[in-house]
C-alpha cells in the first residue's frame, strides 16, 4: 500500500435526518485491524486522513490490481441500533464520503457497498434510440422544457422485478451516486465532467419522456446497468465528484432538432465495445490528451450537440438568482438564504441563527462557511450556484422531516 486517501463518515438519524453527535465510529481494515475509532462531531462527522490505498496509477489504467482499499465501518450511538457498512472504498489522493443512517431503538443492521462498475461484473447496456417519443398528452402533461426533479425514484432491480424496492433520492444526490459508481474520482476533471453530463442527460431523458411511467411502472429509473445506470443506496461518494455535480447538475446535452435531453448511452470501452457512444476509459484518455469535457462529448455523440440549462429546479423554494451572493450583497435572495440557514440550524446547531435582514454581513458569511464545511463544499463564504442549491436541498429535507414529526 504505497498511497493514502481520505475518508469522512457522516452519521444521521434515519427518522428525522438530523446528524448524530457522539456516535462511536470504528473503522476496520481488511486485516480485521481497527485503524481508527472516535466519536462523531456536532455535524455527525468523523474525518480521517492517511487511509492506506493502492497506488493511484491502478485507477488510471485497467489492470489486474484493484484500485481501492476496502474498509468496514461500525457505528453505534445511544438509543440507536448498531450499523455496519462493509466494502467502503478508499482511493488514493481523493476524499471518500460514507453516509451511515441509524434507526431509533433498532436492531443491528448491515449494508455492503458493491464494487464500482469499472471493477465489478455488471451487465452491459441494452442499446436504445437516443431520442424517445414524448408521452401522450391524453395521459400525461408534456412539459414545455426539461425540469430538474426534486426527487428521483430508483427501482433497485430490472424493470420487471416486482420484488425490488424503490428508493427516493434527491436529483443531485442520485447523480453523485451514479458517477461514484460508474467512474473513478481520480480521473482528470474534464473526464469527470463529461461523464457527469452524460449521466445527467440520460437521467433527464427518462424523466422528461416519462419512459417507465409510460409503461405502467411507478419509478423514474432502474439501477440495472443493462437498462439504465448503476446506483446503490449505500454507495461511497467522492468529494471530487460531488463538487462537480453541485456545480452543473442543471446542465444537460441536447441537439437543435429535439426538445428532450439526449439519451447519452455509454460503456466502459474495454470489456464492452459501443461504437457511437462515449466510453468511460476513452473519456479518461481523451482528457489526459487535453480535450475538454465538451470536446469529449462531441467526439462521442456528434458535433451538433450542445449544452443547455434547465429552466427551473422543481421542489426548491427559489431558483438561483443568477449572481453569487457575498459580503455586501443585499436583497430578497440574501433574505432567502438567511431564512433557510436559520431553518437548517435546528438540525445543525453549529450554524448560528442570524437576523433576517437581507444584508450579507459577517454573520451570514460565517453561517455559509460553516454550512460549506459541513457539506463538503469549497469553503469560500460565497453563495455560488452549488452552495445555493445545496442549502435549498438541505432546507427542504429538514422542513419535510419537521412536518412528519
Amino acid at each position: 500500500m504505497a498511497d493514502t486517501g481520505k475518508l469522512t463518515v457522516n452519521v444521521y438519524d434515519g427518522g428525522i435526518g438530523k446528524p448524530i453527535e457522539g456516535a462511536t465510529v470504528k473503522i476496520v481494515d481488511q486485516g480485521a485491524r481497527t485503524v481508527h475509532q472516535t466519536q462523531s462531531d456536532s455535524f455527525g462527522a468523523v474525518h480521517t486522513f492517511g487511509m492506506s490505498a493502492p497506488p493511484k496509477e491502478y485507477s488510471l489504467q485497467q489492470g489486474p490490481d484493484r484500485p481501492y482499499s476496502e474498509y468496514l465501518i461500525e457505528v453505534l450511538a445511544e438509543g440507536y441500533g448498531k450499523k455496519t457498512v462493509e466494502g467502503v472504498q478508499v482511493f488514493s489522493d481523493v476524499t471518500a464520503q460514507q453516509n451511515v443512517i441509524l434507526q431509533k431503538d433498532g436492531g443491528e443492521t448491515r449494508a455492503s457497498v458493491p464494487p464500482p462498475v469499472l471493477w465489478g461484473a455488471y451487465p452491459s447496456k441494452l442499446p436504445e434510440e437516443d431520442t424517445k417519443p414524448l408521452p401522450s398528452s391524453k395521459n400525461y402533461v408534456v412539459l414545455p422544457d426539461p425540469v430538474i426533479p426534486a426527487q428521483v425514484i430508483v427501482h433497485e432491480g430490472v424493470p420487471t422485478d416486482n420484488t425490488a424496492r424503490n428508493t427516493w433520492v434527491s436529483f443531485p444526490d442520485y447523480v453523485k451516486n451514479v458517477a461514484s459508481s460508474e467512474i473513478y474520482a481520480t480521473w482528470p476533471d474534464a473526464a469527470i465532467r463529461a461523464n457527469v453530463l452524460a449521466i445527467i442527460s440520460f437521467t433527464l431523458n427518462r424523466v422528461y419522456t416519462e419512459w417507465y411511467r409510460g409503461k405502467g411502472y411507478n419509478f423514474t429509473i432502474t439501477n440495472s446497468t443493462a437498462y439504465d445506470q448503476a446506483f446503490s443506496r449505500d454507495r461511497t461518494i467522492y468529494k471530487e465528484i460531488a463538487v462537480v455535480v453541485d456545480e452543473m447538475f442543471t446542465t444537460f446535452i441536447t441537439k437543435e432538432a429535439i426538445r428532450q435531453p439526449l439519451l447519452t448511452q455509454y460503456c466502459d470501452g474495454r470489456n464492452v465495445s459501443c461504437p457511437g457512444w462515449m466510453t468511460q476509459w476513452g473519456s479518461k484518455e481523451q482528457a489526459e490528451r487535453g480535450m475538454t469535457a465538451v470536446d469529449i462529448l462531441k467526439n462521442a455523440y456528434g458535433q451538433d450537440i450542445f449544452l443547455m440549462q434547465a429552466n427551473k429546479v422543481d421542489g426548491v423554494p427559489k431558483s438561483f438568482p443568477g449572481t453569487n451572493l457575498q459580503t455586501g450583497s443585499r436583497g430578497q435572495s440574501v433574505r432567502t438564504i438567511q431564512e433557510q440557514l436559520n431553518g437548517i440550524s435546528g438540525n445543525y446547531p453549529a450554524i448560528k441563527k442570524q437576523k433576517v435582514d437581507g444584508v450579507y454581513g459577517p454573520a451570514t458569511r460565517e453561517a455559509v462557511e460553516v454550512f460549506q464545511r459541513a457539506f463538503g463544499l469549497p469553503v469560500t463564504g460565497i453563495v455560488d450556484f452549488g452552495t445555493w442549491y445545496k442549502i435549498s436541498d438541505v432546507y427542504v429535507a429538514v422542513t419535510r422531516m419537521a412536518e412528519l414529526r
